[in-house]
């Protein structure tokens, strides 16, 4: 449905578009994706975007804007002062301030709702709970800055929307709200780049990076809670000779608490760490991988194995937490805390063709059910009837 601006009164919304100052992943893809279609599909909205200043411009990481630019190189230098991370995060929430009047609506897509931002009704999305769950499994100043914000601000949400019925389970429990304030939203995923290519344009991408014949992939960070340790000891037992053919590829940004796993992948000749790849990149990589592997121990969503499905790539994944309810039957699924059941898995989709491609048709139209689109539309009717009904 799109919205004219003769059909409506004009309201005008405030989005925290922070996450866009930094390469898009997670919260940033997201982010990025629903404000690009607002409009689109929308325009009897305001739209306000919120980057540490106030603009009518959506614009992500290494935008040519000269606020965009001068914000950045603030944030870059403050970075190389210890301890300053936690003051970033303060200074946002200052900086939130610099807008005196009220808007009708501010959507949050990143779990905190500013202080300074004022509005008649709020909006705000909550991915997961794994910060407070499993708080070993962060930096320390990030889940500091969340146990003391998180809590208190949360409380000023009209409405909160998490990405799965898996998280809104969770929402209940933790927040003790009633169910009718808390709404499932899935993600999309960017249909245009993450599609089907044809081979002449995976060869050069695959001789650019020097990529194995085959080879088995992971997209993510270099953080616990993604298992990699479980994951490449589940690669390194298997036989000799599925190791020789088949090669372990893994793609995503360094994260942290990685040392182990840094020290794994430099001692191993089969695996192969290509650190940060942009979405492009990610696509091809899905479409010339013989299997994805995403052994994930705690996921909101999912993004990664969502993708790789609509790229036609055979999905092994966590038999927990939100990935059955995103997969459905079109992935094999492991359990992420046995490392043997994972090597069995990974053989055994290796090693049986028809199973390959009965994944692979099954993932290629469960992809058809999710669009960023989808999810931006979702969000502009709650938005219409939140603030109509106000």
């Amino acid at each position: 449905m799109f919205y004219s601006v003769y059909d409506r009164f004009m309201f005008n919304i405030v989005v925290n578009t922070i996450p866009l100052l930094s390469p898009l992943t997670g919260v940033g893809v997201y982010t990025y994706q629903l404000c690009r279609y607002f409009p689109r599909l929308d325009n009897t909205f305001d739209y306000t975007f919120f980057y540490g200043f106030f603009t009518k411009e959506l614009f992500a990481y290494n935008s040519d804007s000269v606020s965009l630019r001068t914000f950045n190189k603030l944030k870059f230098y403050l970075r190389k002062i210890p301890f300053m991370g936690y003051g970033l995060r303060k200074l946002k929430s200052l900086l939130s301030h610099g807008h005196k009047n009220f808007f009708d609506l501010y959507f949050e897509p990143n779990f905190i709702p500013l202080p300074g931002i004022k509005a008649k009704q709020v909006i705000v999305t909550v991915h997961d709970f794994s910060l407070c769950k499993y708080p070993q499994w962060h930096p320390k100043d990030r889940v500091k800055d969340f146990e003391k914000n998180f809590w208190p601000n949360i409380k000023r949400a009209d409405l909160i929307v998490t990405v799965s019925q898996y998280i809104k389970k969770e929402a209940l429990n933790f927040l003790s709200l009633p169910a009718e304030k808390i709404k499932v939203i899935y993600n999309g995923y960017d249909r245009e780049t993450f599609k089907l290519y044809p081979f002449a344009i995976l060869k050069q991408f695959k001789t650019n990076f020097a990529l194995p014949e085959k080879f088995i992939l992971f997209i993510g960070a270099l953080e616990p809670r993604k298992n990699l340790l479980r994951l490449i000891k589940a690669y390194l037992n298997l036989p000799l000779g599925v190791k020789k053919e088949i090669k372990l590829v893994i793609a995503g940004a360094p994260g942290w608490e990685n040392k182990t796993v840094k020290e794994m992948i430099r001692g191993q000749k089969d695996i192969y760490y290509l650190g940060y790849v942009d979405h492009q990149g990610l696509a091809y990589l899905y479409n010339l991988a013989t299997l994805f592997i995403y052994p994930s121990l705690y996921e909101g969503f999912g993004l990664p194995a969502l993708e790789s499905m609509a790229c036609g790539c055979p999905v092994i994944t966590s038999q927990q937490t939100s990935l059955t309810e995103v997969c459905g039957d079109a992935a094999f699924y492991v359990n992420p805390y046995d490392i043997d059941n994972i090597t069995r898995g990974i053989y055994k989709v290796l090693n049986d063709v028809s199973l390959q491609e009965n994944l692979r048709e099954k993932g290629l139209e469960r992809a058809k059910a999710f669009s960023w689109e989808k999810t931006a539309q979702e969000y502009l009717e709650i938005f219409h009837k939140v603030l109509e009904n106000k």
